[in-house]
């Protein structure tokens, strides 16, 4: 403890040394101002993943990853031409996924190709990070089940303290923008990437490979905008982007390679194909209204540390995560409606937000004759059986996927408050549930017999495709259901230099401070459900024991310019077992919950 608080201090120390060599607050007052914005300066994950509003101030309508991490650069909408210095330090903008303006043709600042434009953007983030418990030796926050270590609830001897030091936030993306003939017509697109993805395995390198990243693609889609009116613009987007559920509403923090993820925080990117449009009621308010719909990749959702569960880690991957949802035979189905409006006509205030937003799908597994019965199986099949799965040629077991989920985004000159709430079945692609996808009940069954599927399952974390006898003696399919769960965030932003009037030209321009609280909870019935039987499952282990997941967290950003900040962030990530079981053994002690203490400090630089 000691040893931490010591190196806690001299970054403190380096922070403070920064700040002194700037002037100190300037104030001013100027009730005029363009639509400058503080933008985000760090980033999402998830996705997965996130930001952290901070950096940018060239419009109001900021989205995840520009020049500030998940800010305008990542907006689907093309960059507009930077307006004059702000006249007061612009509110806190939240983080925007997705645009509240329509791109317009020649919006995009960037450099001329041939006819097409680019612009490339992006950020370099390196931040120093100590966890006081983190038994999966991780950089991010994982779940409350230790799958990398020796015991999924055991610390060891101690709380299993942790520092690290991590480079591979660092984003790099380019928005590009089509011309077209028609200048009703405005077709712009984005590639993103960062190098949040594994280590690599080469010869040369496999002494150090914790210091190869491999990159990965984040977002990667085209999208055409028909401005039928003045006020009516009709869009469609194409590729991988966020999800119109749960990523409508992310938080502010300095951790990104989760951003909260199974803490109350839902998102994911995916592929899809998405309609909509975007219609202005009111310009003098800001009045926008928004519904879009998507047809998305259906997916099951990876099984958590596969790599050490399984020694067939490809096959399982695919099995679960890619195939159980393309064999239910038909895309996810997405939608979101969303309403913006001028809440605070004060200078440099973004509109504010309130979107609700669903989704729904479904995943199958097939047996079919020449499956057998699983080893997680506790029963050998009977005549009855036997004979159903050869009359039958097989069966197949299912379960549904859904969601729904209600964002604010509320920006003031005081403050700026982003709150989302969400619930739904099998939400584990979406950084929720716990971890967990579906389970089998075998309530009133008796002889349940766990097969063997065509995809490979059953799997650790994932109930069993189940044949039993029910009380009338004839041979069922035990049914599948989602786990349910329910959870979000609630993300209060404080523009402390506005607060103080300080000079928005001035190297104190950019002090924010930011509390987050937030939940994911899997509803107790689900996890006590007595039809969830070590025969049924596999294993017993679905659903997960685990109850809850809670985050709470303090994120301080000095910005020394538009290019360069500082952020400081202090949180506490926990998980609750189920409810009155001591399972967990943290330090040699017996408790029901285990708490990470993390401390995240680092620069990010913008380009």
């Amino acid at each position: 403890m000691l040893k931490q608080k010591k190196w806690l201090l001299t970054l403190l120390a380096i922070l403070a040394m920064a700040v002194i060599t700037v002037p100190v607050m300037a104030g001013t007052n100027d009730a005029n101002t363009a639509n400058g914005n503080a933008a985000s300066a760090t980033s999402a994950e998830a996705s997965p993943a996130a930001p952290s509003p901070i950096l940018t101030s060239t419009t109001v309508d900021a989205n995840v990853s520009t020049s500030s991490p998940e800010s305008e650069a990542s907006s689907q909408a093309a960059m507009p031409a930077p307006p004059p210095p702000p006249a007061v330090v612009p509110a806190i903008v939240p983080i925007r996924v997705f645009p509240v303006d329509p791109p317009k043709t020649g919006g995009l600042v960037g450099v001329k190709v041939g006819p097409i434009t680019v612009a490339p953007y992006g950020f370099i983030k390196a931040t120093v990070v100590h966890d006081s418990s983190d038994p999966d030796g991780d950089d991010q926050p994982g779940p409350g089940l230790f799958f990398y270590a020796s015991s999924v609830t055991n610390t060891g001897p101690t709380k299993d303290p942790e520092f690290h030091i991590k480079a591979r936030s660092t984003r790099f993306g380019l928005n590009i923008e089509w011309p077209d003939a028609s200048k009703n017509l405005t077709f712009t697109g984005k590639i993103e990437g960062d190098f949040e993805g594994n280590f690599n395995e080469s010869s040369n390198s496999d002494v150090t490979s914790i210091r190869s990243y491999n990159p990965r693609v984040r977002l990667a889609f085209v999208r055409m905008d028909y401005h039928a009116s003045e006020t009516t613009d009709i869009f469609f987007v194409g590729g991988q982007d966020w999800s119109p559920f749960g990523s409508g509403a992310l938080p502010s923090l300095l951790e990104t390679t989760t951003l909260g993820g199974f803490y109350g925080s839902a998102y994911t990117r995916t592929p899809q194909l998405r309609v909509g449009w975007i219609q202005t009621l009111s310009k003098e308010y800001k009045i926008n209204f928004e519904p879009d719909f998507a047809i998305m990749m259906p997916s099951s959702g990876q099984v958590e540390r596969l790599g050490t569960s399984f020694s067939n880690g490809l096959q399982n991957q695919i099995g679960q995560a890619e195939r159980e949802g393309a064999d239910s035979d038909r895309p996810e189905y997405a939608g979101r409606v969303a309403l913006s409006y001028q809440l605070d006509k004060a200078p440099g205030v973004a509109p504010a937000q309130i979107a609700l937003s669903g989704f729904y799908g479904k995943r199958r597994s097939i047996v079919t004759t020449a499956n057998g019965a699983s080893s997680f199986s506790l029963n050998a099949p009977n005549a009855a059986e036997t004979a159903y799965l050869t009359a039958n040629n097989g069966f197949e077991a299912s379960s549904k996927q859904y969601g729904g989920q209600i964002t604010l985004q509320a920006p003031t000159r005081w403050f700026t408050l982003t709150a989302s709430a969400y619930r739904g079945g099998d939400l584990r692609f979406y950084a929720a549930d716990q971890i967990n996808t579906y389970f089998t009940n075998t309530a009133g069954l008796t002889n349940p017999v766990i097969y063997t599927t065509q995809d490979g399952g059953p799997y650790l974390v994932a109930g069993g495709a189940v044949l039993g006898v029910n009380a009338a003696g004839n041979v069922v399919v035990a049914p599948q259901s989602p786990v349910r769960c329910f959870g979000g965030f609630v993300n209060l932003g404080l523009p402390l230099s506005r607060w103080f009037n300080a000079n928005p030209k001035g190297h104190n321009a950019g002090w924010q401070l930011f509390f987050n609280v937030g939940k994911d909870q899997i509803v107790d019935r689900d996890l006590n459900n007595p039809g969830v039987t070590a025969a049924g499952n596999a294993g017993g282990l679905s659903p997960l024991p685990l109850s809850m997941g809670k985050l709470a967290a303090v994120t301080l950003y000095y910005k020394v310019n538009n290019w360069a900040q500082f952020g400081f962030e202090q949180s506490v990530y926990s998980a609750r077992l189920l409810d009155h079981v001591n399972a967990y053994t943290i330090a040699g002690v017996a408790s029901n919950e285990w708490q990470d203490h993390r401390t995240e400090f680092g620069p990010i630089f913008t380009f």
